[in-house]
């Protein structure tokens, strides 16, 4: 499983050029999930970067988390991070996770982040979507659960 944080000033979700999501200052977190993955990897995970402090305090230092700055998260599937492109010329998509048990997942994920009281948006799993996004900083992170 893992997913890449992005600090962002604002990001949305377009989906058939219509807005379907939208958040201020947070994290687009882009979510992507392997065969063998599981949900006390994505506690992990949610609890991970509930806590992260990669918000600039008075210093300018990462210091603050999104719950510190009363940050929002777009939480948004893609697949396509769980690629293997070692061989050829061609993405294989043979590690990601069969749809169905995916999506439970990603549902998942997105109830743990809720818990933390941070409030979320999302995409559609499965769409095609348009992201949009300012990003901050540019602050950007590849997060990987640890296996169990």
């Amino acid at each position: 499983m893992k997913l890449v944080l992005q600090r962002v000033k604002k990001a949305s979700v377009e989906i058939n050029n219509e807005v379907y999501s939208s958040i201020g200052k947070g994290y687009l977190v882009l979510f992507g999930v392997e065969k063998n993955d599981t949900k006390e990897m994505a506690d992990w995970l949610a609890n991970k970067i509930s806590v992260l402090r990669c918000f600039p305090d008075e210093n300018e230092k990462m210091n603050l988390s999104i719950k510190d700055v009363n940050g929002e998260m777009l939480i948004v599937s893609q697949f396509t991070l769980c690629t293997d492109i070692k061989k050829g010329t061609r993405p294989s998509f043979d590690k990601a996770m069969p749809p169905k048990e995916a999506n439970e997942i990603y549902e998942y994920f997105i109830s743990k982040i809720k818990e933390q009281t941070i409030p979320v948006k999302t995409g559609v799993f499965g769409a095609h979507m348009e992201i949009s996004l300012l990003n901050d900083g540019p602050v950007t992170f590849i997060i990987n659960a640890p296996e169990n």
